[in-house]
């Protein structure tokens, strides 16, 4: 007999055809995900040693040799094996899906594994190889396999759980004593978690089990999740101006990811020797952003904090060596000197002297702005101007319900001159475009100045009547410098009347 002849005697008692037509049948019709190829390997190393045991059963026969039986029994195991691996692939991958039944993977590759045994202990079983020695052998070898491994079980037998009960699903966000992040693949052994730095942290299945573990979002949900920022501020300041400071600066201020329902709060949580210990309570949005949204939030506190004078505190037993009087002093000295000279780069103010911009100087306010932040709204009261010392805003103006830009603020510049002098309303919306540092000048302390010199009336409705007119006359093209000339007496004689009324100073 050629050995072709007996290749096909032998493959037809192997029921190779069958295996082939199954594997045929399943390739052809499932999804070839990234998934499946750990079992498509498996389903070809078992195929390529049934090939193997049944070329070499079939040499065995035809060169007339006694072990030619005992080389047909693994053919037929691991044929089988494959045709187990093949038959699964198409029921799990095809038929299961079509009838919308989606089955864990652990779970499909538990229910292959013990086919793929059942099937190999029945095959050989069939073929007249003697299992009650081996049965025997195996149930110490499975003693001592089950206490050498018992982690690796635990851990196997915690996937297959946390699978079956859904407790926790790819797509996740959760965390897990100190890790937390986004569930990407449940596996036997372990649960991969990648993290806000891209980071894919591999945590063993009893460690999840065992564990508590914070669900803090479902796969396809995206439920707000509370953020607390923590911060100190010394007894210098009461508790409700430092509340109310904060909460105004992050209340409405649009900050990507914070939510404004419920409305972020901030709260006194702990009475210290020397400072008060506060929580900011914000909902955040995005739960792939915690660290990010966290930081702009500690700016925009940070920020409002300085604009009110209220300093972070330091704990009570900090101790500074230095010459702090003459630290003072130096600290005072340049920062008036900065205000000074932003004061005589504004027009509006050229008609003071130097002593009355000096005395201006001494009670201007540090107000600093973060990137993002709405420095004034249109619309809002206001009795105060702005002098901006460094960095870039955007002028919006909202018309017929859209707001566009106008222009751009550019350091050093002024805004809020009419409610300064008028008590006039904003007439527009101030966004910093860049970290702004500026300072505030109220009336309370132009009040002083205006009072000892009323004609400042006089000379100031001036400026500001020729640059609003400038503004009109640019806007709607006017080339009539007559026309114009008129129109900027007229704006004149109506500002100096709301500036004497506006400071009280009579007739």
């Amino acid at each position: 007999m050629s050995f072709l002849d007996a290749l096909w005697k032998e493959a037809i008692a192997a029921h190779s055809f069958w295996l082939l037509a199954a594997v045929l049948l399943a390739l052809s019709t499932s999804r070839m995900m990234s998934a499946r190829k750990p079992r498509l390997r498996a389903l070809g190393f078992f195929i390529a040693l049934h090939a193997a045991a049944l070329l070499g059963a079939t040499a065995l026969a035809v060169s007339g040799s006694d072990f030619a039986n005992e080389m047909r029994i693994p053919a037929w195991v691991f044929g089988a094996v494959a045709f187990t691996g093949a038959s699964a692939l198409l029921v799990f991958d095809v038929v299961l899906p079509r009838l919308r039944l989606i089955l864990p993977r652990i779970v499909e590759d538990v229910l292959v594994a013990i086919l793929s045994v059942v099937t190999a202990v029945t095959v050989a079983s069939r073929a007249g190889v003697n299992l009650s020695g081996l049965i025997a052998t195996s149930a110490v070898l499975t003693a001592i396999l089950g206490f050498s491994l018992q982690d690796v079980i635990g851990n196997v037998a915690g996937g297959l759980a946390l699978q079956i009960d859904n407790s926790i699903e790819v797509g996740d966000t959760i965390k897990v004593g100190d890790v937390a992040g986004k569930v990407i693949e449940i596996r036997w052994r372990y649960t991969a978690i990648e993290t806000g730095n891209a980071e894919t942290v591999l945590v063993p299945n009893t460690v999840i089990v065992k564990s508590q573990v914070t669900v803090l979002g479902r796969h396809g949900e995206q439920k707000p999740l509370r953020r607390v920022i923590h911060f100190n501020v010394d007894w210098r300041h009461q508790p409700s101006d430092v509340i109310d400071v904060v909460q105004s600066a992050v209340r409405g201020a649009k900050i990507p990811c914070v939510g404004d329902e419920p409305a972020p709060n901030c709260v006194l949580l702990e009475l210290g020797e020397s400072y008060g210990r506060y929580a900011l309570r914000y909902w955040l949005t995005d739960l792939n952003r915690d660290t990010p949204t966290d930081s702009e939030v500690r700016i925009r506190i940070f920020f409002a904090l300085e604009r009110a004078g209220m300093r972070l505190a330091m704990p009570a037993h900090a101790v500074f060596v230095t010459e702090e009087n003459d630290r003072a002093a130096l600290k005072t000295e340049k920062q008036t000197r900065r205000r000074k000279q932003l004061l005589a780069s504004v027009n509006l103010f050229k008609a003071l002297s130097d002593d009355e911009r000096d005395e201006l100087a001494k009670y201007l306010k540090y107000a600093p702005f973060t990137r993002g932040e709405i420095i004034c709204r249109q619309g809002d009261a206001a009795d105060w101007l702005y002098l901006v010392e460094d960095g870039r805003a955007s002028v919006r103006v909202a018309e017929g319900g859209h707001e566009r830009e106008v222009t751009k603020l550019v350091s050093p510049s002024f805004f809020g001159e009419m409610s300064l002098l008028t008590g006039e309303p904003r007439a527009a919306t101030i966004v910093a475009e860049t970290d702004v540092e500026c300072f505030r000048l109220d009336k309370d302390a132009f009040q002083r100045v205006i009072e000892r010199r009323p004609e400042l009336a006089g000379e100031l409705a001036s400026v500001l009547s020729q640059r609003r007119t400038q503004l009109t006359a640019a806007r709607e093209g006017m080339g009539d410098v007559e026309g114009t000339r008129q129109r900027q007496a007229k704006v004149e004689r109506a500002l100096f009347a709301r500036i004497r009324d506006f400071f009280e100073l009579g007739p």
